[in-house]
């Protein structure tokens, strides 16, 4: 969920989006169709259409927008009761918090499971004779010298049998080998996945403070299954306590900057659910978590960058955090974003753009960085909620700042505000419709002051 030469030469000099995309955005899996729109479209959508006579089906429909509809339309909305400013609290952003529902179920480790199910030797007898290095063999007996248990059979486990079985975990987790540390994390991984009574069990038992050497194990593994296991005990809220009073906060920055790519993505999720509780997220920023975030969101996966966007946006309801997130360069990436298409990124990128707007070197960043032109080419090209976020956000931008307003009259904002005061959903319209005011509120005071 990375380097695309701008064609278009056209697009105005004043921002910046017309410039080589970043370096950092690697190329999407091979499986996923990904789209990008071309930039500057919107400057050429007022140049070539604006005074177009003949429509037939050319375009959208702010493409078939004559001067004259525009200022009707303009007129028309002038005479709506005067916007109130108070309106655009921090209530605004409560609904769009349901963006995030569709991969913020982070209870489920699942995407290591099915790359250890996923693997199966070579049995070709054919094979070479040079064979790599046999793993270190796990030197006890019975239930942690096994490494084909499935879920499944972890959950049968019988609820008297249970205590001495997480007994024996945690136990070996103190175990000096590797092999024994790395089998006992395994199957707390599994025994907390999706059981809350097994994560009560595990918490009480001592076995939070007894894994949170291994997030800093040197083994890969280890690591990974050790980050999990932390991760799926969270979400018994008891132990998020437990977890944050041990110090694990510091240890899963340290395996988000240092893991593999599913340890990152379990870490992020396990910090998303750490933040959950409100006192959390000035500890967890404090700590150092937005800049490993925004390296996720920069060089991730496709779930690497969504866990990211997800955590970054429950951190950033914390403005402290809003201020780190920019300065750790979070703006650059999500503009990036917001004009990806077939990845899912796209409008949550939005969502914490919209976040960013909170703060007045976050709204500076999103300008700096081009943001106005890419979401004047969401409202023309994008989905209908798409649509929906990016005029909530252009509306943060402009509505105390005359600069913005001009920036995106000149991005080419009006005909396709227009057309979704129209055509858009009943919250596009209505926001369309205060934003398009507010324009020709800049547009008036702009004609009396001129000699």
């Amino acid at each position: 969920m990375v380097s695309l030469e701008n064609s278009h030469s056209h697009v105005s000099s004043t921002t910046h989006y017309s410039q080589t995309r970043p370096y950092y955005y690697t190329p999407p899996p091979s499986s996923g169709k990904v789209h990008r729109r071309s930039i500057g479209r919107s400057m050429r959508t007022i140049r070539s259409n604006l005074y177009q006579t003949d429509y037939e089906n050319s375009g959208p429909v702010y493409e078939n927008l004559t001067d004259s509809v525009v200022d009707f339309r303009l007129t028309e909305l002038a005479k709506k009761p005067p916007v109130d400013k108070s309106s655009f609290s921090d209530v605004e952003f409560l609904e769009i918090s349901h963006t995030f529902s569709d991969f913020s179920a982070y209870s489920s480790d699942i995407s290591g499971e099915l790359e250890r199910l996923a693997y199966i030797p070579n049995s070709d007898p054919n094979q070479s004779s040079v064979s790599e290095p046999e793993p270190e063999p796990e030197p006890c007996v019975g239930f942690l010298q096994r490494e084909t248990f499935s879920t499944e059979i972890m959950e049968s486990i019988e609820p008297e049998d249970l205590q001495p079985t997480v007994k024996l975990c945690v136990d070996s987790l103190q175990s000096p080998s590797v092999a024994v540390k790395r089998s006992a994390a395994e199957k707390l991984r599994f025994l907390a996945k999706n059981r809350a009574d097994n994560r009560a069990l595990i918490g009480e038992s001592g076995a939070i403070p007894a894994l949170l050497p291994l997030l800093r194990c040197s083994d890969p593994r280890t690591q990974e299954h050790a980050v999990t296991a932390l991760l799926n005990l969270s979400l018994h809220e008891p132990n998020k306590t437990l977890i944050t009073n041990s110090g694990a906060i510091k240890s899963l920055i340290y395996v988000l900057k240092t893991g593999t790519e599913t340890s990152k993505q379990n870490a992020a999720c396990g910090l998303l659910s750490l933040a959950l509780i409100d006192e959390n997220k000035l500890s967890i920023g404090a700590c150092g978590a937005i800049a490993p975030l925004v390296a996720l969101l920069i060089n991730g996966t496709n779930r690497g960058k969504k866990d990211a966007l997800t955590t970054l946006y429950k951190l950033c309801t914390v403005r402290l955090n809003k201020e780190r997130a920019v300065s750790a360069g979070a703006v650059k990436p999500l503009v990036g974003l917001v004009c990806e298409e077939g990845t899912g990124l796209a409008e949550k990128a939005m969502v914490v753009l919209s976040s960013l707007t909170g703060i007045e070197m976050g709204q500076e960043s999103i300008v700096e960085e081009g943001g106005i032109a890419a979401l004047v080419e969401v409202i023309e090209d994008g989905s209908d909620k798409g649509k929906e976020f990016a005029v909530m956000t252009l509306l943060q931008l402009c509505v105390d700042s005359v600069r913005n307003r001009g920036l995106l009259v000149r991005e080419g904002g009006i005909p396709p505000l227009v057309a979704l005061s129209q055509t858009g959903t009943a919250k596009a319209k209505h926001k369309a419709e205060t934003l398009l005011t507010y324009l020709r509120e800049s547009r008036q005071e702009a004609s009396t002051s001129t000699p």
